[in-house]
């Protein structure tokens, strides 16, 4: 079973220049059979940088040199990250203004990200902490889901003060704020980022995370509309689907949250890096026959637009990006139609045009002679 151990980042404030312009919940998700070896070298870290103190991300604030040296050392934990990032400003400007209803959204998106993403799972939240929102999405989960109807899902709470996995997801969250909020973003969030990159299993931002994409795009050819464009096929595709229980679904929707966080750290993401996220908390790994096909195959047939190239995948961003998908495309194509036309021409040939082979395959014999006409 996966453990995972929740806090957060941020208020329902909005007074953004005081307050902070993001809310962020961070969980930090543990194979319940690695608890104990875990246990013991995050208490060795916290031994190094915080002595017989909690691990708490406020105590090393704005001292960026010792939370990228912290962060460092975590690497080496057999750890992942579950974050759902929400940027207030955007709450506020389509009329969150009240905080009660600013909670009751969260609530409902982080539940449904969840609770719709594991099959099972243990959460704990902090049993006395003073934040109002994992009090108020207590009552929530108890209400949508009462522990008599629980299957393979349990709710519980622990003290930090005792549960130095609590005060792991707090230093996760915070580090998390350095990276997203207006009010904490400075010139080492990119290098914070790089080192949460390879733990995050799932990440989900709202909204989209164009701006940020604009943002650090080094591509002179930036096309904002081609970026909206995508990013809106994307949004739609996920909001259409986020209750959707279909394995390949989920699987694709968790692709595009992942492509969507990647993206924001180089501009190419490989083969590889991606299904390293993707089989994270997989009992049987994703093969990349089944990425291509099930995944981005399937994604583009629905119109989510994605690039590709030999360099890896992305989210278009350009007329640039546009012309590398094409150009794959036709060095892909053009050669496997033309060995069909040669196929189904000598077999026409040798049988006196008594067999064609497409006969059976109406469009791809209207292609195959197109072709032929334009040759």
């Amino acid at each position: 079973m996966t453990i995972g151990y929740a806090d957060e980042f941020g208020n329902n404030s909005f007074d953004f220049d005081k307050q902070g312009t993001h809310f962020i919940v961070a969980s930090i998700l543990i194979d319940e059979k690695n608890i104990s070896t875990i246990e013991q070298k995050l208490k060795n870290i916290r031994q190094k940088y915080f002595q017989t103190g909690e691990i708490k991300s406020s105590k090393v604030a704005n001292n960026h040199k010792r939370r990228i040296k912290i962060l460092t050392d975590l690497q080496q934990l057999d750890f992942t990250i579950f974050a759902v990032i929400v940027d207030k400003k955007s709450l506020y400007s389509k009329g969150f203004h009240y905080k009660k209803s600013f909670y009751k959204y969260i609530n409902h998106l982080l539940y449904k990200e969840l609770f719709n993403t594991f099959d099972s799972l243990s959460l704990y939240v902090d049993e006395f902490g003073s934040n109002k929102f994992m009090q108020e999405f207590k009552k929530y989960v108890n209400k949508k889901h009462p522990l008599t109807l629980f299957s393979n899902i349990e709710f519980a709470h622990q003290n930090s003060k005792n549960s130095i996995f609590i005060q792991l997801s707090d230093f996760i969250a915070g580090s998390l704020g350095y990276i997203y909020d207006e009010t904490k973003k400075n010139n080492k969030s990119i290098d914070i980022k790089k080192l949460l990159y390879n733990k995050i299993a799932y990440i989900r931002q709202f909204p989209n995370p164009l701006p940020i994409i604009k943002s650090i795009s080094q591509d002179d050819n930036f096309d904002e509309d081609i970026s909206k464009l995508s990013l809106l096929r994307i949004e739609s595709f996920i909001e259409k689907n986020e209750s959707n229980q279909d394995p390949q679904i989920k699987e694709q929707i968790h692709f595009l949250n992942i492509l969507l966080f990647l993206q924001q750290v180089k501009p190419w993401v490989s083969t590889k890096e991606i299904l390293n996220h993707l089989n994270i908390k997989r009992k049987e790994p994703m093969n990349k026959e089944y990425f291509r096909s099930k995944i981005i195959g399937n994604l583009r047939d629905k119109g989510i637009i994605i690039a590709s190239s030999q360099k890896g995948y992305k989210i278009p961003i350009s007329l640039k990006d546009i012309g590398h998908f094409i150009k794959h495309g036709n060095r892909v194509i053009l050669p496997m139609l033309n060995r069909i036309k040669e196929v189904n021409n000598a077999i026409k040939l040798i049988s006196k045009n008594k067999i064609n082979i497409l006969y059976n395959y109406n469009e791809l014999n209207k292609i195959i002679n197109s072709i032929e006409e334009i040759s």
